[in-house]
């Protein structure tokens, strides 16, 4: 199968780097040809803070993924998160000079250019503007603008915003990799495609992806996405937790996490002991799980309430928004025990893992359908997706191109017999495609 075909997700996490080469096949599945993994050196809360090491780390990964699938990697689609991301909700409005003309493509991008005018704090930048809803003349909860008659053209947006150096930051570690930056992704909308179905964003949904230096919160309703905020704590702050309080190092306390740990004290006995190994020939160390539930347990409700505030931000407590289809855990901190009845407890929604299963072929490994790899997955479906686009645009060029053999029939026949057929419509490039591109432009006019 030629390379163009491939799609390869990067998500540079606090903890690992995934590097996932996957494909569609026949049945629109998404395959997974090869995966590779590196402990990631470079990166604190999702900020790249040593360019060298990440660049290493990157490199590990890829040459991993490569030899598993047998394919060279050169272009990569990356997902951006980090403590720098906010987000804010705006409302803006064009007037346009002909109401006679229908509202078209040149509209919404003219609406969405002025929200990019806002004026934001030193060094930030707008990452995403999310349409929300249009009003046309005051006719509010309009979807789809496009084709309408109207004179004011108003929407609210969700704006996403992050600081440039970062975002720069992670171009930069992917071109000294010796790979082409080929798309930019959120990573909350990454995970949310990978994980979420069409009924839970239309119905209403928090997907929550617990990582190990940040937790990401992505609303979705009506089939829009709603708000979206990152918290700077994960999993990570756990096992700091349990190094601090059991007085043992990072490694043994990660590995108590994920063997013995458990979000809810209540289960664990008194005399359940786990020993641990001493230092250099220190006497071994006895911990009881009660003791270590009850220390995860307050870090996870600690986290567990932050989302919670922002999910109330976006105001779920009102009827009209609130979300039926309740909240989807994922990333590495979805798989410590009990956290769904905790999540539950807290905040009184329904809640299920999200493991991103649902697009990938039947026969793919195990090991990917993990909530582990929920944002890889996505990245690597948004890779395939832009492709699709691509592949669609430059159809319709072609088709363009080839139109001047025109059929020697008289011109008023002609506007007659064409009327219904709708020129192909060539899809808006989304900010993120101009958001790559300007990253590759500067770093390009940086080298």
């Amino acid at each position: 199968m030629e390379n163009n075909k491939i799609s390869v997700g990067l998500d540079i996490g606090t903890t690992k780097i995934v590097a996932m080469i996957g494909r569609k096949n026949d049945y629109g599945k998404v395959e997974i040809l090869g995966i590779g993994k590196s402990k990631s050196l470079g990166v604190h809360r999702g900020v790249v803070n040593n360019i060298t090491q990440t660049i290493q780390s990157i490199q590990q990964a890829v040459q991993e993924a490569e030899a598993e699938s047998g394919y060279k990697i050169e272009g990569v689609t990356v997902g951006i998160a980090g403590q720098h991301i906010r987000s804010l909700q705006h409302s803006d409005y064009i007037t346009r000079t002909n109401s006679d003309k229908v509202i078209d493509d040149d509209d919404i991008d003219m609406l969405i250019n002025q929200v990019h005018k806002l004026v934001m704090l030193p060094g930030e930048e707008i990452i995403h503007v999310l349409p929300q809803e249009y009003k046309v003349d005051g006719q509010a909860e309009i979807k789809e603008p496009i084709g309408m008659y109207g004179g004011r053209l108003e929407a609210n947006f969700h704006v996403v915003v992050g600081q440039v150096s970062s975002i720069r930051n992670i171009g930069r570690c992917v071109k000294s990799s010796g790979l082409e930056l080929e798309g930019i992704t959120l990573e909350p909308l990454a995970s949310a495609n990978a994980v979420l179905s069409q009924e839970e964003k239309e119905a209403g949904v928090a997907l929550i992806d617990i990582g190990g230096g940040t937790t990401d919160l992505a609303v979705f309703k009506d089939g829009i996405i709603r708000h979206t905020a990152v918290i700077p704590f994960g999993g990570n702050v756990i096992t700091e937790d349990i190094k601090e309080g059991c007085s043992i190092i990072e490694k043994q306390a990660e590995l108590l996490k994920i063997k013995f740990g458990s979000a809810w004290p209540g289960e664990n006995k008194d005399n359940e002991i786990v020993s641990i190994p001493g230092l250099r020939g220190r006497e071994p160390k006895e911990i009881t799980l009660k003791n270590l539930s009850k220390i995860i347990h307050a870090r996870v409700v600690e986290i567990i309430e932050q989302v919670y505030v922002e999910i109330k931000n976006y105001g779920h407590e009102e009827q009209k928004k609130k979300l039926i289809a309740g909240i989807v855990l994922t990333g590495g901190g979805a798989q410590l025990k009990h956290l769904k009845q905790l999540v539950e407890y807290i905040t009184g929604m329904d809640t299920r893992i999200g493991y991103p299963n649902e697009h990938l072929a039947g026969d793919s490994d195990e090991d990917v359908a993990s909530p582990l790899y929920a944002t890889a997955v996505g990245l690597v479906m948004d890779g395939l997706k832009r492709q699709e686009r691509r592949r669609i645009e430059e159809e319709v060029v072609e088709e363009v191109v080839e139109e001047p053999e025109v059929d020697p029939t008289p011109a008023e026949d002609i506007v007659e017999e064409e009327q219904p057929q709708e020129p192909p419509r060539k899809e808006r490039k989304s900010f993120l495609d101009k958001l790559t591109e300007r990253v590759k432009d500067f770093l390009d006019n940086a080298e």
